[in-house]
Formats: C-alpha cells, structure tokens, sequence
C-alpha cells in the first residue's frame, strides 16, 4: 500500500485513522510526519507512487520527473509543454517509466525548477571554427594553418546529397576515402576537430532530397557516425532550403531526432540575415523551431552580402536584431540568448565586394567575446592570404593581410 502525505486540515482525522491500522501502517504514517511524500509498506505490491503532476507551463530538464495520467515520466532533456503521454516513444523527451499509484496531485516542481531555464546553449569547446573546402581554393595543409595560428576546429564544407537521400561530401565523392576524409585524418593527427557544414548556397542538397524529417535524420546521422562528431552545422540558404518552408520544418525535425539520437551533440544552424536581424524566413526558422520542440544550440548568422557599408555596425545590428528575436521567441535574457549565438562572417572581400579588414574582424571578435557568443566563424581559410586588389576569389581575400590572419584573430575568440 502506497500512502501519501495529507493537508494539515486532515490531519486530526488521519491521526485517528493510524491508531486503527496495522503496525506497518502506523510506521507509514510516522515516516509521512517527519516529512517523506510517499512510503511502500514492506511486503506490499504496488506501483510507485506517482511523483508531481506534470505541468505544460513548467520547464523540464534531463532527469526531471513528473506524473500524467497515472504514469511516471523522466525528461530526457531540456523540454517544456511537450505532453508525456505523446513524447515518451523511443525517439521522444521523455522516458515512460511505468504506472503510478496516489500522489502525483500537488504543484509541480521539477528538481532544478526554474522558469526561465534556456535549453543547453554553447558550441561543447569549438566556439572559433573557420570554414575550409578542401576541394576547392588551394585547400592549406591543416598543421601549418594549426601551427601559425592555434586553431584547433575547422568548420568543413559541404555535405550535399547523391543519388538520392546519401550524404556525400561536395555531392559526389561519398563519405569516406576521399580528400575530405584525407583532410578530416590530417585535422585529427595535428590534434583538431572538424565540424561538417551540411548545405550551403549552392548544390543538391539533402534537405529537398530527403523525404521525410526520419530520412533527412538518418542521413545526417550517416555523417555522424561516419566520423564520430560531435557537433554538425546545417547551413540553410537559397530558396531551396532556408525560403522553402516544408524543407525548413523537414531540416528542424531531422536535427530533432539527431539530438534524440546523439545526446550531447551541438547542433547549429547557420543561415542569412539582415542588417536589423533575421529576416521573415529567419524569423520563421526560429518560431517554428520553438513551436516543433527541437533545442538548437546555436543560431548562427551571415552578416554581409548587404550590398555596402559599414561592415562593423552591419555585423552589430544584425546580431543585436536575433538577440531581440530570441528573447521575443524563448523569453530568454539578454545574456541567455547571446550564448546561443554565432556569428560567421566572410573575410576581405564579401561576394558582393563589402570589405571586412582585420582590424574590424577583430574588433568583431572583441565585441562577440564580450557578450559571450557560443560560435564565432568566418568563410574561409582557403580565402586567409593576402592579394591586393585580387577580387573576389577562392583562393585568397582581395585584399591585402597576412597569411592567415584572419584565422589567427579568430582563434584569439
């Protein structure tokens, strides 16, 4: 027999009631006024009593439990309003922990309870990665561009689709065996880390080509396993992706279940922006990745290609804008909403000639780091050497800089 702790109002009537029980029982009751919530009688059978009613306005994080029709629920991870009963299969927030007898009626009050908890933000110890392409722009071997500056994670571009829903680095030579698994063994023998960029402006990518957010999962899990990560970065752009609104909640829905799947991995979306922040595409990927119930770690924006200007203030005022739109979105603070932040810019000379110098990458990187941005990034390494008045090229800035400067501002983050 389960018994549970009464109001005081009942008190008077429960002591009475004691006196008539059982020996174990009157031992129960002792146990309930120095302060348990719930005892088991020895010898009995009977379910576990049920923990604090679950709350849809509560926030949950992993190892919380709560109670719903009669069932025991664990949370797997950061979650809020998501029902039990509907988010306990396999793949889902919370674990069914079987049926419950009596408690389970008071205020719920998961352990930690705070309101206004975000989901875990932070980019897991690879905050500075520059994006490198081995497979185009005079790739630099990784330890020389590792030994001159101190950069420890590359961000490696890009896992597009072939044949279908398969992953494939540039979309065409697989995974494994070729020079982007060359370039990930020469990372990791100088003692880095990559983080695969999935998507990008250009390409067939697997977002249009996967049919179903488990698909889509299942071929971003195959870049997972294929080289044990731990963070992945979905580069969603152009209209066929990021301005495609079923893909948008197909890609929102696969990083879902990556997250189910891989507990601990840092998942970043990196996509375009205004000047003043997201735009209405921008805007939406965040609401809807709210309303899905999918805890991105980090939203990363690309603050050039705005036609001209200043690109420090540009910079600012685009990532001041998400901050708004984040606090709007998830109630967080000011500082919360940084930490789930990045920022990935385009050094020397933009696409649309904006020019970025050093000394304004740095005194980016200078305002980033005072407002604690999980991700700080830039395109690209293969670009980190001078050619003045080289244009807008692969294999080079524009303009002129030291070799690797950039790379090495960046790792000062």
């Amino acid at each position: 027999m389960t018994m549970t702790r009464e109001t005081p109002t009942h008190e008077s009537r429960r002591r009475r009631r004691a006196a008539r029980r059982t020996a174990s029982a009157v031992f129960a009751a002792v146990l309930l006024s120095l302060g348990l919530t719930s005892v088991t009688v020895v010898g009995a059978s009977a379910a576990e009593a049920c923990v604090a009613a679950w709350s849809s306005s509560a926030v949950y994080v992993g190892g919380d439990r709560a109670s719903y029709q009669g069932h025991n629920y664990r949370a797997k991870w950061w979650t809020q309003n998501e029902n039990p009963a509907q988010r306990s299969g396999q793949w889902d927030v919370w674990e069914d922990q079987g049926a419950c007898g009596g408690g389970g009626g008071g205020t719920p009050t998961p352990t930690p309870t705070p309101t206004t908890t975000p989901p875990p933000g932070g980019s897991g110890g690879q905050a500075a990665a520059p994006y490198v392409y081995p497979g185009w722009g005079n790739p630099p071997a990784p330890s020389t561009v590792m030994n001159a500056t101190g950069i420890k994670t590359f961000t490696m571009a890009f896992v597009l689709a072939s044949n279908g829903c398969n992953p494939a680095w540039d979309g065409e030579s697989g995974l494994t065996g070729g020079v982007h698994a060359q370039y990930i063994q020469q990372v990791k023998a100088a003692g880095g880390t990559i983080i695969p960029s999935i998507g990008g402006w250009s390409g067939n990518k697997l977002g249009p080509n996967c049919s179903t957010p488990e698909a889509l999962a299942g071929a971003y899990q195959k870049v997972i396993d294929a080289f044990g990560l731990t963070a992945i970065d979905i580069d969603i752009e152009n209209s066929d992706e990021f301005e495609n609104e079923a893909v948008q909640d197909r890609i929102l829905g696969a990083l879902k279940i990556v997250e189910q799947r891989n507990p601990g991995i840092t998942t970043i979306i990196t996509f375009g922006t205004s000047t003043t922040g997201p735009t209405y595409y921008g805007k939406r990927l965040i609401q809807r990745s709210k309303d899905l119930g999918v805890p991105i770690d980090i939203y990363t924006q690309m603050p050039f290609d705005f036609g001209g200007g200043d690109m420090y203030q540009a910079t600012v005022g685009a990532t001041q804008g998400l901050n708004a739109e984040l606090r709007r979105v998830f109630g967080w603070s000011e500082a919360d909403a940084y930490k789930h932040m990045g920022i990935s810019g385009m050094n020397g000379l933009s696409d649309q000639r904006e020019l970025t110098t050093p000394e304004t990458w740095t005194k980016i990187r200078d305002w980033a780091k005072a407002r604690s941005l999980a991700r700080f990034t830039f395109w690209s390494v293969n670009r980190d050497r001078g050619c003045p008045n080289g244009g807008v090229v692969s294999n080079c800035s524009g303009i002129e800089q030291a070799e690797w400067q950039f790379t090495r501002i960046t790792a000062g983050y």
